[in-house]
């Protein structure tokens, strides 16, 4: 019995994992509410249409915990992530500084989900008012 309810959250926790990070339109990335103490947390982001839906790694629901709206989003920064940030289990990534209304954040991700975070910014029709440096 104590197998049992060892095994059965770590269970529920790899499918959350493997549905989340395999669904179409999903990127692994890590995000920071800034300015505040948080730490990175490891999600997954999910594209669509207009949105960027941000869904922790680790929780219960399987909603989005930030969802980021294209028209208005702010992007003022870059940075590489120090090899002591994330304790070394995500080196080599890039962090976007971003803001989005009120809501301030960095996004980290290696370079191909970067790449296809900055397409989608600039996919947006012409009255987007989008502000990339």
């Amino acid at each position: 019995m104590l197998i049992v309810a060892v095994l059965l959250p770590v269970l529920l926790l790899a499918l959350r994992i493997v549905v989340l990070t395999r669904s179409r339109g999903s990127v692994l990335c890590c995000l920071r509410p800034v300015p505040g103490k948080r730490g990175w947390r490891l999600g997954v982001a999910r594209y669509a249409g207009e949105r960027l839906n941000w869904i922790p790694l680790i929780g219960l629901l399987p909603r989005p915990r930030h969802v980021i709206v294209r028209r208005g989003l702010v992007v003022s920064g870059r940075r590489r992530i120090g090899s002591g940030e994330f304790f070394g289990f995500l080196e080599g990534v890039t962090a976007l500084e971003c803001e989005s209304g009120t809501f301030r954040f960095e996004l980290a991700a290696g370079y191909r989900a970067l790449t296809g975070f900055v397409a989608w910014l600039e996919s947006a029709p012409p009255s987007a008012h989008l502000d990339v440096v």
